[in-house]
């Protein structure tokens, strides 16, 4: 019977036992074996507890908002009531409807190491270096030098071929600038 009971929505173990209790019904009893009028019983404490000895404490919603009594909710309800508390909480823009609208917890939980969703954070991986641009970009701000001409003072000195626009030390490969040399295709009269 106990367990036959919790499987409604609403009606937890101890809820259970103590309709079965008050009820005076022999807890062994299969639910297939009762009769309709205990059925009915059973129906009548369920919706309506408040009308037999059930303590207010016993109940799920108590002081209801909206009317202001003693309430036990099953099914459905549960889930719309408290769909309703949420949006109540999120129009009126309190603290709980802030923490609700971001999805963060909303009982003084913590949220340094728990609750964490989507990705990692932290530093991304080395990603793609942007190929320099194919025409040339000024050396300084304002006129470019011309050809032969010195830089500005603090401009970079360009090195190497024409349309280069990034500055480097002797001996080292420039990774930003693309790189011009073209494989050739083997000659297919080989033999």
């Amino acid at each position: 019977m106990v367990i036959a009971l919790t499987q409604i929505k609403g009606v937890g173990y101890m809820f259970a036992n103590s309709i079965i209790n008050n009820l005076k019904i022999d807890s062994t009893l299969r639910i297939g074996n009762l009769s309709d009028e205990q059925i009915k019983s059973i129906e009548n404490i369920i919706q309506n507890p408040s009308s037999s000895n059930f303590p207010s404490w016993f109940l799920n919603r108590r002081k209801d908002i909206e009317t202001g009594e003693d309430k036990h909710l099953i099914t459905s309800d549960i889930d719309f009531t408290v769909r309703n508390d949420v949006e109540r909480e999120k129009a009126t823009g309190s603290w709980r409807g802030y923490r609700h609208m971001f999805g963060l917890k909303v009982r003084g939980q913590r949220t340094r190491c728990t609750g964490r969703k989507g990705g990692a954070v932290g530093v991304a991986k080395g990603g793609r270096v942007l190929p320099a641009q194919a025409g040339g970009a000024p050396a300084a701000e304002g006129a470019p030098a011309a050809e032969g001409a010195p830089a500005a003072e603090g401009a970079p000195a360009a090195e190497g071929a024409k349309g280069s626009t990034t500055a480097t030390k002797p001996g080292v490969e420039n990774k930003q600038a693309p790189k011009t040399e073209k494989k050739e295709a083997p000659d297919a009269k080989k033999t």
